[in-house]
């Protein structure tokens, strides 16, 4: 069992400070991975409903803000050596997928391949409307751009034509450390989002979904992977409980759903915090979890 940590890397926090002393203490202790989240803007007032929330209200105000997640990863790229850096999640049919190749092949290359690519298909109808992109089809949007973006980490002279995008022959380098591309880990615990993991996944990424709930959601993603010729044994499954503690029991229950990796969301408010955070985190679950 391997124990990650989710980083809300958003104002005041998320200091040059703070990503430095965050990284190195996760690859000192023996952390897996560090995630960090994607939204490039947000709003005091927003219809569409946030999915982990009862109310469907976002917990973060709009001035707070997020950092872009591959800045960010490049920061902690040059501040640590082995832990992995994974976007947690990316929200692929909002953004270009040619920048986004580019983004996440540059970070693998600068990381030596320590690159996980989390991909969803966002929530924030307010935020595709400030990016001029439609909100609906978004899945389907989703589908062809990585199908773009497999080309441009894959060919050596890409191109790709779908029904949301084009791409002429052209050349982009350097491709991924990683072969044939970094991992594409797909967020979202609803069954078009499995579909997405069987079709198209080396990973899934679920939120703020208990032991029972994983282990149900990973019996219809077996089913999908099945009627494909796949296996959950092609699949790393990694699981954020959000606020719910994590205790090595926990980590019992999710290694027995099926989870391969727990990804601990890792609140502080200045780096002394943050590193008192993963020294806890360190002695109560790391090292007994790697037991399990």
């Amino acid at each position: 069992m391997e124990i990650g940590v989710f980083l809300p890397l958003a104002n005041p926090v998320a200091t040059p400070e703070f990503i430095d002393a965050a990284g190195r203490a996760c690859e000192e202790r023996g952390i897996a991975s560090i995630w960090v989240a994607e939204h490039v803007v947000l709003f005091d007032d927003h219809s569409s409903k946030y999915p982990y929330a009862e109310d469907g209200s976002f917990p973060i105000s709009g001035e707070v803000g997020i950092l872009d997640p591959f800045n960010a990863l490049a920061y902690l790229a040059a501040c640590t050596k082995t832990v992995r850096l994974g976007t947690g999640i990316v929200l692929a049919p909002q953004r270009n997928p040619v920048y986004t190749a580019k983004e996440a092949a540059t970070i693998d290359w600068l990381s030596g391949g320590r690159l996980d690519l989390g991909l969803g298909i966002g929530w924030l109808a307010e935020e595709f409307a400030a990016l001029q992109v439609p909100f609906e089809r978004r899945g389907a949007r989703c589908r062809d751009y990585i199908g773009a973006m497999k080309s441009l980490w894959c060919d050596p002279v890409s191109s790709h034509d779908g029904e949301f995008y084009t791409l002429p022959a052209c050349r982009q380098y350097p491709k991924p450390v990683q072969q044939p591309h970094p991992p594409i880990h797909f967020g979202g615990e609803s069954n078009p989002a499995l579909r997405r993991v069987a079709d198209l996944g080396q990973g899934w990424y679920g939120y703020n979904i208990d032991p029972a709930q994983t282990a149900e959601r990973l019996g219809h993603l077996s089913g999908l992977l099945s009627e494909r010729g796949r296996s959950l044994d092609e699949i790393k499954v990694s699981v954020c409980p959000y606020l719910t503690p994590t205790t090595l029991e926990l980590a019992r229950e999710y290694r027995d759903a099926g989870v391969d990796q727990i990804i601990v969301f890792a609140l502080a408010s200045d780096p002394a915090g943050i590193v008192d955070v993963l020294d806890e985190l360190a002695e109560s679950v790391v090292e007994p979890a790697r037991a399990l």
